[in-house]
């Protein structure tokens, strides 16, 4: 068994595609995860050329280096741990993050920055404010309930942090909420 890492693979859609692509391809997965795939085999350098020829045209692309790996699995489990509450809220991201990875949080807050050109944190923030837009435009719940639902001290401090990455109330972003909203992959 195998697995190979693909970056921008952040939602089921795209495991969607990315399996579709593997079948055409006559690959067999025994595993299709956010960002990571596992196959029943090791592929042969032709195989690794066809799918990352496929995968690119898709908008995706194969990870071979161990550093992007890491920073794909790190944006992984934000993305996991935010929109699909895959881990519990009792635990802060650095414990979760170092607990999955088996890496010391230090190391990996430093290679994110290093690499992306900002901090977990802030990667993490921009997540959260994606995922509340979300719940903005579906208006199925209240502001206080979204801000429980994602772990927010207060209303206050969702709308603060709200306001300071998007530049808008979330009443506001509501009545406006048209072309606000960003593929997880480019947040």
């Amino acid at each position: 068994m195998s697995k190979i890492f693909i970056k921008n693979m952040v939602c089921n859609r795209c495991v969607m595609v990315v399996e579709n692509e593997l079948e055409k391809l006559g690959l067999q997965a025994d595993r299709v995860g956010l960002g990571e795939v596992e196959l029943d085999k090791e592929l042969s350098q032709d195989e690794k050329e066809r799918l990352s020829t496929s995968l690119t045209k898709l908008g995706f692309e194969l990870i071979d280096d161990r550093k992007s790996r890491i920073i794909e699995k790190i944006k992984t489990v934000i993305i996991e741990t935010v929109h699909h509450h895959q881990h519990d809220a009792k635990h802060n991201l650095s414990d979760v993050l170092s607990s999955e990875l088996n890496h010391d949080y230090n190391y990996l807050s430093n290679l994110f920055s290093d690499v992306e050109g900002t901090t977990i944190e802030k990667y993490f923030i921009a997540q959260k404010i994606e995922k509340v837009k979300e719940l903005l435009v579906y208006d199925e719940l209240s502001l206080s309930e979204i801000a429980f639902q994602l772990n927010y001290s207060s209303v206050a401090y969702l709308s603060n942090q709200f306001k300071k990455v998007t530049g808008l109330s979330p009443s506001h972003f509501k009545q406006i909420r048209e072309e606000k909203r960003k593929p997880l992959d480019q947040v």
